[in-house]
């Protein structure tokens, strides 16, 4: 399971102007919902860059507040909007959760080892990189090994393969496929036979150019020779 994180948040008044004043002050506009009355909220800019990464997937947010209604609860990081141009953050949604209640998340899936069908001349095909489970938020994994030492080519790891820690169940399809070595396929190229095919057919048709001119000849003189 992850530490949990301190994670300051105020509460906010809704509308454009008050997200605009926000920006300007590094602030960035948000909600919280799930285990508590939805609350417009706002979080620091870089608390926002910092915590909206893959090393702090799943981490569990202890929001800190002056508004009573807000400060000790617990949240996930749930989706964060971001300009197209700038990158700047532009929107957060936080999660609260019970933490007697289980919750759906993706979990990272982590690989190693180096697959013996690498050397049989295999590729490693990482297919998905995350799974989905369900458990209390206490007990969030935070990542899900795989060994692929084992794999010849054609073998593959599924979900259904998966060593799930106790008290998490597994959500996504057993079937999915994790990794597989798969036969690396030889490129072929194509000979241009079409093209070398017409050469000797352009070359045939000036000697039977030139075998006709002589029996046009010949019946030209024709006529003569009877006189």
């Amino acid at each position: 399971m992850k530490k949990q994180i301190e994670l300051t948040v105020e509460a906010r008044t809704a509308g454009r102007a008050d997200a605009r004043g926000l920006r300007v002050n590094k602030m960035v506009p948000g909600i919280i919902y799930g285990a508590i009355e939805n609350a417009n909220i706002s979080l620091h800019v870089n608390d926002v860059l910092k915590y909206n990464s893959r090393a702090y997937e799943n981490a569990l947010m202890t929001i800190k507040s002056s508004d009573a209604k807000l400060n000790g609860k617990v949240a996930l990081f749930k989706e964060v909007s971001v300009n197209p141009l700038s990158r700047r953050p532009e929107h957060v949604d936080l999660f609260a959760l019970d933490l007697t209640k289980a919750v759906r998340v993706s979990v990272e899936i982590k690989v190693e080892g180096k697959a013996i069908g690498i050397a049989e001349g295999g590729l490693l095909n990482i297919v998905t990189r995350q799974v989905e489970v369900e458990c209390l938020p206490t007990a969030i994994p935070e990542f899900i090994l795989i060994d692929v030492t084992e794999l010849n080519v054609g073998d593959s790891i599924h979900a259904s393969e998966l060593t799930i820690p106790a008290g998490v169940k597994l959500i996504s399809r057993p079937e999915l496929t994790i990794a597989a070595v798969v036969e690396i396929e030889e490129e072929v190229i194509a000979t241009p036979v079409a093209a070398a095919a017409a050469t000797p057919a352009a070359g045939a048709a000036a000697p039977a150019a030139g075998a006709a001119a002589p029996a046009a000849a010949k019946d030209a003189k024709a006529p003569a020779a009877k006189k």
